[in-house]
């Protein structure tokens, strides 16, 4: 090619004299960090499928747009402890927040429930993609209900607000650890590991897996975790405005979470603290209800209140933090394990 001539990113060919399509210039790829398992990989592929629609990238070119990038974190290479003994829910988020802050990756994918309460400097959860189903289902092998597990059944969780929640209903219950991403807990429930287990409905349905609920339960009744049910795409500060970032930034979602999240970041919430809210919208009103127990379940402290849709993600945001404060005062020191 002689020298100064152009170069374009895709072969052609010239017919005759006539000069060659002009070429729309290559854009940089939008790089998506996750981690491995089937759901994460479920999440980042939807993401994946929202990104290319915010560019205007054709499917075919996905993987060429916005190429996925499996990060193996600390929090799925532990599978035999609490979150809670070995650095709490970062382990999830660390090592894909470090390639964030590096620049090997452009954004990451989240479940938020997963998430400390604040991100580290630099970082941000730039959008909200829409909620799936908040609710916590009930799951076994041999009952039908989670009333009708017999005395002394072994229940399998991991998180202990599941834990204190369950305790709190039926003491008698066996707690046992059931660590692992969900196609691992449903083996081990097959393989007579425990009775029951308790999961994110939301999981189950993006994986395909929903007949495995027996019975889904009331998220008012039995708040999930703050965001459960809802995605996190975290990025870099400098990029939280891009078009893409926003187009994927679900409003109702993101007001509904601000709601939650302050709630959490009240409570310190980690998973030393077995706390749950939930927010749901009735005409122009935003109600939440925010509850703690507990480790064993023997006491509960929760509390509910609303707010106007019309005050908007600031007010949504110091309802939950009001909230949140009242059960800190209230339950103190007996909140943590």
């Amino acid at each position: 090619m002689r020298r100064g001539a152009p170069c374009y990113s895709e072969a052609h060919s010239v017919r005759g004299n006539r000069p060659p399509a002009r070429m729309q210039p290559t854009r940089p790829p939008i790089r998506i960090g996750t981690r491995g398992s089937k759901l994460a990989l479920v999440q980042a592929r939807w993401t994946q499928g929202a990104i290319c629609a915010a560019l205007g990238e054709l499917p075919e070119r996905a993987e060429m747009a916005a190429p996925i990038v499996t990060i193996s974190t600390a929090g799925d290479r532990i599978q035999d402890r609490r979150l809670l003994e070995v650095g709490g829910k970062a382990l999830f988020t660390k090592e894909i927040e470090q390639a964030l802050l590096d620049g090997r990756v452009d954004c990451a994918v989240h479940s938020l429930k997963d998430m400390p309460a604040e991100n580290p400097p630099g970082l941000v959860i730039a959008a909200y993609p829409p909620r799936e189903d908040a609710r916590d289902a009930f799951i076994s092998e041999k009952f039908a209900t989670f009333d009708t597990l017999p005395q002394g059944a072994r229940l399998g969780a991991a998180s202990l607000r599941r834990q204190a929640q369950a305790l709190r209903l039926r003491p008698d219950l066996d707690v046992v650890l059931l660590r692992g991403n969900v196609d691992t807990r449903l083996r081990k429930l097959a393989a007579g590991e425990c009775d029951a287990t308790l999961l994110a409905l939301a999981g189950l349905n993006r994986l395909g897996l929903s007949a495995h609920a027996r019975e889904v339960f009331d998220p008012y009744e039995r708040p999930p975790a703050p965001g459960q049910g809802c995605l996190a795409i975290q990025t870099r500060a400098e990029d939280a405005d891009a078009p893409w970032v926003r187009a994927l930034d679900h409003a109702p979602t993101r007001l509904a979470i601000a709601a939650e999240r302050g709630a959490l970041l009240a409570l310190e919430g980690s998973c030393r603290t077995a706390m749950g809210a939930y927010t749901r919208t009735e005409a122009d009103v935003l109600k939440l209800v925010v509850e703690a127990l507990a480790p064993d379940g023997s006491e509960r402290w929760r509390v509910e209140d609303e707010a106007p849709l019309s005050d908007g993600e600031a007010g949504a945001h110091a309802l939950g933090l009001r909230l949140g404060q009242t059960v800190r005062a209230a339950g103190g020191d007996r909140l943590e394990l």
